[in-house]
C-alpha cells in the first residue's frame, strides 16, 4: 500500500490533471446516462416507452434537459438569505465529485509511457475520506432548506440532517467488518484483498446493511423523505430554479454513482473480473477491467431504479425505526461475530469452527421454536369509548380508542330526519355529493 501511495503522490502534474479530467467527464457522462436509464427502466416497468424523441433512441434527453435548466430564468425568493442560498448548491455538488477521487476503477496501465494506476489518488484512510465528504455534502441540503425562507424547505432540510445522521452510523458500522477482513482502510488494498473471494460472499450481512444504508444516505425512494412531494411540495429545493436546481439534481445522481462504486469496491471485487473469468489475462489486465467496474456500477444503479419503481415511500417513524432499532443493533452484533470468527480461525481448525457454528445455529432455532408467541391483549367489552365533543362547545372530534370509524355528521343528520320504518326497507336516496365520484 505504501508503494502505491508513494507512486501516486509523485506522478507528473499533467498525468494527475488528465486523470482528474477523466474522473470529472466520467461522472458527468454517467449522470446523463443514469437519468435517461432511470426514465426508460421505469417506463418499461409501467408499460410505456420512456424518452424516445431527443437523440438516438431518446438517449440525449437528459442533455437537453440540462441545457434547458441552465438557460431558464432564475428566481430568488424575497425572504431568502442570498449568500447562503447561492452557496448551498455548491456545498452539495462539490463533495459529490471529491468522493470519487479515491475509488480505484482499474489496474495499473501505461499512459504516454508513464505507469499509473487507474485511480486519481490513494489514501491510507480512503474509505473514511468518502464518508467524510458525504457528511459535508448534506450541509448543502440543510443550508438550502434554511436559507430559502420557507417552511417546507426547512422541514426537508431538517429531515435530511436526521436521515444522514441515522443511516451514516449504520453505514460506518457495516464497513468495520470489511476493515477487519482486509486489514486496511485503503480502497486499493481492499480490492486487492478480494483476489480469491469477494467480500459479498464472506460478509453478506455487512453487504445488506450497506445497501440499505446507501439508499437512505442518498435520499432515494423509498427513503426520499427530505423531498417528499406529497408532504413537502418539493422538499429542501422547493425554492430553487434554473442552474441551482440542476446542481442539486447533479449532486443526487453523482452520490448514487459514488455509493454504487464504493459498494463495488468493498464487496464485489472492484475492477476485478468475476471469479470464473479472472484467470483470463486479457480480461484482467490493461484497460479492460474498467468495463467490469462500469458494469457492476450500472447493476447497482439499476437496483436504485428498481426500488424507486417498486416500493412506496416509507413513513418517517418507520424510516427512523429501521435505522436506529434494526440496522445499528444488527451491525453491532455482526461486528462482534466477525471479530470472534477471525480470532477463532487463527486459534481453531476449520472442523471445530464449523461444529461450533452449527451448534449455535441449532440452539437459536430450538429456542425460537420453544418460545411461545405473546397473545395480543383483548379489549374489555365494557371499556369506555372516547366520545365526540361537539365543536360548538369548544371541543375537538376525538377518535375512539378502538380506532373504529365514527359516524359522519351527514349520516347522523340523515338518521335523525329519517322516518321510523325507513331502515327496514330500502336505503334513502343518496345526496348529489354522495353520488358524485
Amino acid at each position: 500500500m505504501n508503494d502505491t501511495v508513494t507512486a501516486l503522490g509523485n506522478e507528473p502534474f499533467w498525468l494527475v490533471a488528465a486523470k482528474a479530467v477523466f474522473v470529472f467527464v466520467l461522472l458527468v457522462l454517467l449522470t446523463l446516462f443514469t437519468i435517461v436509464f432511470e426514465r426508460k427502466v421505469v417506463g418499461r416497468m409501467q408499460q410505456r416507452p420512456g424518452p424516445n424523441r431527443v437523440g438516438p433512441g431518446g438517449w440525449l434527453q437528459s442533455l437537453a434537459d440540462g441545457l434547458k435548466l441552465a438557460l431558464k430564468e432564475e428566481i430568488i425568493p424575497a425572504l431568502a438569505d442570498k449568500p447562503v442560498y447561492v452557496l448551498a448548491p455548491l456545498v452539495s455538488a462539490i463533495p459529490a465529485f471529491l468522493a470519487f477521487s479515491v475509488i480505484p476503477f482499474g489496474p495499473e496501465v501505461s499512459v504516454a509511457g508513464e505507469r499509473t494506476a487507474l485511480q486519481l489518488t490513494d489514501l491510507p484512510i480512503g474509505v473514511l475520506f468518502i464518508l467524510a465528504t458525504g457528511s459535508v455534502g448534506v450541509f448543502g441540503l440543510v443550508l438550502a432548506g434554511w436559507s430559502s425562507g420557507s417552511t417546507y424547505p426547512l422541514l426537508g432540510g431538517l429531515r435530511s440532517a436526521a436521515q444522514v445522521i441515522s443511516y451514516e452510523v449504520a453505514m460506518g458500522l457495516a464497513l468495520v467488518a470489511v476493515f477487519i477482513y482486509s486489514g486496511s482502510l485503503s480502497t486499493s488494498t481492499i480490492v486487492a484483498a478480494q483476489d480469491d473471494l469477494w467480500f459479498v460472499l464472506t460478509l453478506p450481512v455487512s453487504f445488506v446493511i450497506y445497501v440499505i444504508a446507501m439508499v437512505g444516505e442518498t435520499n432515494r425512494a423509498p427513503f426520499d423523505l427530505p423531498e417528499a412531494e406529497s408532504e413537502l411540495v418539493g422538499g429542501f429545493h422547493t425554492e430553487y430554479t434554473s442552474l441551482k436546481f440542476a446542481m442539486f439534481f447533479l449532486a443526487e445522481y453523482i452520490n448514487m454513482i459514488t455509493v454504487s462504486a464504493l459498494a463495488v469496491t468493498l464487496f464485489l471485487g472492484g475492477w476485478q473480473a468475476p471469479p470464473l473469468l479472472s484467470r483470463v489475462e486479457v480480461l484482467s489486465t490493461g484497460w479492460f477491467p474498467l468495463v467490469w467496474f462500469l458494469l457492476k456500477v450500472v447493476a447497482f444503479l439499476f437496483f436504485f431504479v428498481w426500488l424507486r419503481g417498486t416500493l412506496p415511500r416509507m413513513r418517517y417513524d418507520q424510516f427512523m425505526k429501521l435505522g436506529w432499532k434494526v440496522l445499528i443493533p444488527v451491525a453491532l452484533l455482526w461486528i462482534l461475530l466477525v471479530a470472534a470468527m477471525r480470532v477463532a480461525t487463527d486459534e481453531l481448525d476449520r472442523e471445530q469452527l464449523l461444529l461450533g457454528g452449527g451448534a449455535v445455529v441449532l440452539l437459536v432455532l430450538l429456542a425460537s421454536a420453544l418460545i411461545p408467541d405473546k397473545p395480543a391483549p383483548e379489549r374489555p367489552a365494557d371499556a369506555p369509548q372516547a366520545a365526540l365533543v361537539p365543536q360548538a362547545e369548544g371541543g375537538f372530534p376525538v377518535p375512539p380508542l378502538d380506532l373504529s370509524v365514527p359516524p359522519t355528521p351527514r349520516s347522523l343528520a340523515r338518521a335523525a330526519v329519517a322516518p321510523a320504518g325507513a331502515g327496514a326497507g330500502t336505503d334513502p336516496a343518496p345526496t348529489p355529493e354522495e353520488a358524485s365520484p
